[in-house]
């Protein structure tokens, strides 16, 4: 799924043209593993793919002159784009392939790459499949620990599950660029503990209105411009 999202007045997901838009316009992959007998839990793969680009901004490759710092550098610079595809057998091991990183879950696995232009994937990841990332929880997820971080997605608002794995990095990001280094630190040491959850319809405005980061989406795919998809709930901002 292709998505934007923001909060602030030249946010990188506001779906009117801002100075962002002026910027050459970069992507961050992320592929999830999807195989045909064993395909993860959608909650699990939201959190992954949340902690994938987490794993991403950390990461010393990211930072100061490191071999992704530019690309990452100019992606977030303009709008924050995240696009999701599936891949499966050789086409994951393909995807493996490339310079990028791997996160885990329980079940589910998403390897996160460099930013790279709009035009300008890599063959084995252009070739990847975009739709077809419908996945389901076998169990009810348990109940959120809510004194640690969590990424309240929208009751309101119905998506795929590779929309849902691009907002939920878009709100992990919000949260990251909103914290201090003190405490990047100490989440990045923890291993980036995160939970995603549906809000419950009677807080979801109590939670919009909050002051917490939100993520609104651009509008270019599933749902309308606007939206309020995911408020990024996390202790260092309460």
């Amino acid at each position: 799924m292709n998505n934007d999202a923001t909060s602030a007045p030249d946010s990188p997901f506001r779906a009117e043209p801002t100075g962002r838009d002026l910027a050459p316009q970069f992507v961050l992959p992320l592929v999830v593993r999807i195989e045909r007998a064993a395909p993860p839990a959608r909650t699990d793969a939201l959190e992954t793919a949340a902690r994938a680009v987490l794993v991403m901004l950390a990461d010393a490759r990211s930072m100061g002159e490191g071999e992704w710092a530019e690309a990452v550098r100019d992606w977030q610079d303009a709008r924050i784009r995240k696009v999701v595809r599936r891949a499966r057998g050789a086409e994951w091991r393909r995807a493996e392939a490339l310079d990028g990183i791997t996160v885990t879950g329980k079940t589910a696995e998403v390897r996160v790459f460099p930013p790279v232009p709009l035009d300008g994937w890599p063959k084995e990841l252009a070739k990847l499949q975009v739709s077809g990332t419908d996945l389901d929880d076998p169990e009810p997820p348990a109940a959120a620990d809510r004194s640690g971080p969590v990424l309240w997605m929208s009751p309101e608002v119905g998506m795929s599950a590779g929309k849902a794995m691009a907002q939920a990095g878009h709100g992990a990001q919000l949260a990251w660029w909103e914290l201090t280094g003190e405490q990047r630190a100490a989440w990045h040491a923890a291993g980036f503990p995160l939970a995603v959850r549906t809000a419950d319809p009677a807080d979801w405005a109590r939670l919009t209105g909050s002051g917490l980061p939100v993520v609104r989406d651009a509008g270019f795919t599933e749902i309308a411009p606007g939206s309020c998809t995911v408020v990024a709930d996390h202790p260092g901002l309460r």
